[in-house]
């Protein structure tokens, strides 16, 4: 559907869009928010209780319970858990099933344009100040290969996108998606779950 503007929208046109402005609102609004995320500022500090708890929500709700939460304490060991995560294994399959059911779900809500209409919004959002700041935190580590802050910044915006989703959709507080970015809200890189470990930096 164009929404800019010309010839007066149909009755058609117009129920689409009353569906589909809840939805992009909800988008917008998400946008703003994971702006001003604190991101990756609590890179390798102790693993407190809330994290554990919701790292451990994280694996339940994905249908991981056997797993458990582990820290990665700096960047040396971060780059190992990327580069060698199980990256087609169940965790990761159980996120792209999720995905895909999802973005299927949104697109009985939304039509494809208003889609990545609002997915393009809350990217353009969240990307700057994600870049800005894993740049930063690997400068502040002293970290010469800034590939590794290339990879960090591209799990968060992974996440912004799973969360985005589930929040469009209106999923829980519960849902995998956003308990994930709930962890990158809390400073940390949730790298990934490699055989029973999440590795969180």
């Amino acid at each position: 559907m164009d929404y800019s503007g010309g010839e007066p929208l149909s009755d058609a046109e117009l129920e689409e869009l009353a569906l589909e402005l809840p939805a992009l609102a909800l988008l917008r609004d998400f946008g703003r928010q994971v702006a001003e995320i604190p991101w990756f500022t609590e890179l390798g500090t102790p693993l407190r209780g809330d994290t554990k708890t919701m790292g451990q929500a994280y694996l339940d709700a994905l249908g991981f319970p056997d797993a458990r939460p582990a820290r990665i304490s700096n960047w040396d060991d971060a780059i190992i858990a990327a580069e060698s995560g199980d990256w087609n294994g169940g965790a990761w399959e159980a996120e792209e099933g999720l995905r895909a059911s999802l973005s299927t779900d949104l697109l009985d809500v939304l039509s494809e344009e208003a889609f990545e209409i609002g997915f393009t919004y809350a990217a353009s959002e969240a990307e700057p100040a994600v870049r800005t700041a894993a740049e930063t935190a690997a400068n502040i580590w002293g970290v010469e290969d800034m590939e590794i802050a290339i990879a960090a910044a591209g799990a968060a915006m992974q996440a912004v996108h799973g969360a985005a989703l589930a929040t469009a959709i209106g999923a829980d507080e519960d849902h995998p998606f956003l308990l994930r970015l709930k962890l990158f809200e809390q400073g940390r890189w949730p790298i990934g779950v490699a055989g029973l470990t999440f590795n969180i930096f």
